[in-house]
């Protein structure tokens, strides 16, 4: 069989084991089952990448559906990377902030990206910031004073 008829993807259907594993694939931070379930369950979104119904990949859209939408966990990790499976998440999950979005308006989609894959995100569209009118992305982490990674 050939592999495209083997690579599906299906929206709403990642587990949150499925999820925690191609998060540990990616060596990205650990979430416990109560946050990764919580995600998932809060999300507008989850489009799952199955090749042979393997999970081999994910993406996520969260935001309020109206004004503004992110990309949030779109994961390939390295043994499914160059099968276009990130390329046809991203497609995806545009697609859907498209459907949502109201007649007559603009809706901003915005995403943070892993260092170094800059380049994948302006393929798809995305304008990497800072410009000469918009300022960087930032971030600030929320945790417990104890709290260890």
């Amino acid at each position: 069989m050939e592999k495209d008829k083997l690579l599906e993807l299906r929206d709403n259907a990642i587990t949150v084991d499925e999820y925690l594993k191609l998060r540990r694939l990616v060596g990205w931070k650990r979430l416990t089952r109560e946050q990764a379930q919580k995600a998932l369950d809060n999300s507008l979104l989850t489009v799952g990448a199955y090749l042979a119904g393997q999970p081999i990949g994910m993406g996520r859209i969260v935001g309020d559906g109206a004004v503004i939408c992110y990309i949030q966990d779109l994961i390939t990790p390295p043994q499914a990377q160059g099968l276009g499976v990130g390329s046809m998440i991203m497609r995806r999950l545009k697609a859907y902030v498209e459907e949502i979005r109201l007649p007559d308006t603009e809706m901003m989609l915005d995403l943070m990206c892993a260092k170094g894959r800059e380049e994948f995100y302006r393929q798809h569209g995305f304008l990497a910031r800072p410009t000469e009118n918009l300022g960087p992305g930032m971030i600030m982490y929320l945790h417990d004073k104890d709290w260890e990674p």
